[in-house]
């Protein structure tokens, strides 16, 4: 079993979340990371999802959920209406990857945001060794990925800055689910940032 079957991340999530805060949750599945927060922070909001499956899932689990498309903006949403924004392991399946941030701390005071980093030193031997990587983290085909980016830790902190995002914390973890804290780009398999505007 994978560290990362126990979803560590929802640990580190949580940790970033104040009491009693508002939250959005984008792509949030079956509403897991959401319930961790009602019961872990007193967290309340709402989650985005676009799969109709998991959309019912979420109502099953007594989640807030609104069916809407993320490639389209959160354009019914006002601004700063949330604490914080969560987009957790699906920027990456995302095209319009700009917009999403800039809406994400349009919407809300901080955004959290969590991918696996494709520069990983596992990722690359698998691409030197003529493959495209498949790991917990990419657990895909290349074939049946529902990812549309992949981008490294360098990749995304260089986007911040393009936008004018601040990096208030981030956590890199290897394949363990241990923080790294040498090298993250080359041996992080997983990375969690905090995000704010340029006035955050």
């Amino acid at each position: 079993m994978s560290a990362f079957d126990g979803r560590v991340d929802y640990g580190v999530i949580a940790g970033w979340v104040s009491e009693g805060s508002r939250v959005l949750d984008l792509g949030c599945g079956d509403g897991s990371l959401l319930r961790h927060l009602e019961r872990t922070r007193g967290a309340t909001g709402y989650g985005v999802e676009i799969d109709i499956e998991r959309v019912i899932a979420c109502m099953k689990n007594g989640i807030n959920v609104l069916q809407i498309d993320l490639e389209k903006g959160l354009y019914d949403f006002v601004d700063q209406s949330f604490d914080l924004v969560i987009i957790s392991n699906a920027l990456q399946t995302l095209h319009r990857t700009e917009k999403l941030l800039t809406e994400m701390l349009r919407v809300g005071r901080e955004a959290v945001v969590s991918f696996p980093n494709f520069a990983f030193w596992k990722h690359r031997m698998a691409i030197m060794d003529g493959h495209m990587p498949v790991s917990d983290r990419l657990p895909y085909q290349w074939y049946d990925t529902p990812n549309v980016r992949f981008f490294t830790i360098v990749d995304f902190e260089s986007l911040c800055d393009k936008l004018g995002i601040r990096i208030h914390e981030r956590l890199v973890l290897d394949d363990d689910g241990q923080p790294v804290k040498d090298e993250p780009n080359f041996l992080g398999s997983f990375a969690l940032y905090r995000l704010g505007g340029t006035g955050g």
